[in-house]
């Protein structure tokens, strides 16, 4: 608490206050929670790379999320999650979002059940999430860490040093689309804070990482992160928002792994029998 100023500490404390009470909580309630809960509270903030995202660029990412099933990795204490909510679709008719936040800081988790209990929480290390068996989910959405930040395992086939990058990698395999909030260097253009759209500014590592995983970064509708700038809790570099189409991607690994049995095919048939494979 020592990082935060007299006021912000307070507001802290009154958050924790709320979480803290026995009863659900209401919805202005759970946005107070939201916007001052600060993360710098807690001891792994800097080695975990933990940033809230303020809930007005929140919601701004919520426009490209489609679908019913919504994955939030990394979630922190559920902001991504609770801006993907659909309460007036639902009292038009339409079926509840089925929401998934993935968070390893367990004080982030009890935080988050408090504010977002519609959603199943997991309290575990994102990176090894698509090794267990789940159905698919529709978008995967996600503030990860950023940069260089300690990790278990690497995404399928990515391994360098951006963290964003291994997030994206894993999600591929979790869903058919995915809405990203990655530093400005790791995109492949630059919008946010310039005058015009830049295309065609991804630098050598983002190369590398589409070149082994098969995942295209794509700008999003038009949403500028800097409009945001003053509402972090703490200042992170310049961002944008990136969506991918995974589905693209699943279809480039099923045309690699049929070239492949092709391949091997070919390379086993006994001569003069160009159809059947050597036993």
């Amino acid at each position: 608490m020592g990082k935060l100023g007299r006021v912000r500490a307070r507001a802290h404390r009154e958050a924790c206050a709320l979480v803290d009470l026995r009863r659900d909580l209401s919805e202005d309630e759970k946005l107070f929670v939201l916007t001052h809960y600060q993360e710098s509270t807690s001891t792994t903030q800097s080695a975990d790379g933990a940033f809230f995202t303020p809930l007005g660029l929140a919601h701004d990412m919520r426009i490209e999320v489609v679908g019913t099933r919504i994955l939030d990795l990394g979630a922190g204490i559920g902001g991504l999650a609770f801006a993907c909510r659909n309460p007036y679709g639902q009292a038009n008719g339409e079926p509840a979002r089925e929401l998934v936040c993935v968070e390893r800081n367990p004080e982030f988790v009890r935080v988050g059940m408090k504010v977002v209990p519609e959603a199943t929480w997991w309290c575990g290390d994102l990176l090894g999430l698509h090794r267990q068996r789940m159905r698919s989910f529709d978008t995967v959405i996600a503030n990860p860490p950023f940069g260089h930040v300690a990790r278990t395992a690497d995404g399928p086939g990515y391994h360098g040093p951006r963290f964003e990058y291994h997030t994206i990698a894993v999600a591929a395999q979790l869903a058919r689309h995915g809405v990203f909030l990655i530093p400005q260097t790791s995109a492949p253009f630059r919008y946010s804070d310039r005058p015009r759209m830049e295309h065609d500014q991804g630098d050598a590592e983002y190369h590398r990482f589409r070149a082994g995983t098969g995942i295209t970064l794509h700008a999003n509708c038009g949403i500028d992160t800097s409009y945001y700038r003053d509402d972090w809790h703490h200042p992170p570099p310049t961002t944008e928002i990136v969506t991918c189409d995974f589905t693209d991607t699943a279809r480039a690994r099923r045309r690699r792994s049929q070239a492949t049995v092709t391949q091997i095919t070919h390379a086993f048939a006994r001569p003069g029998w160009p159809d059947r494979a050597a036993s």
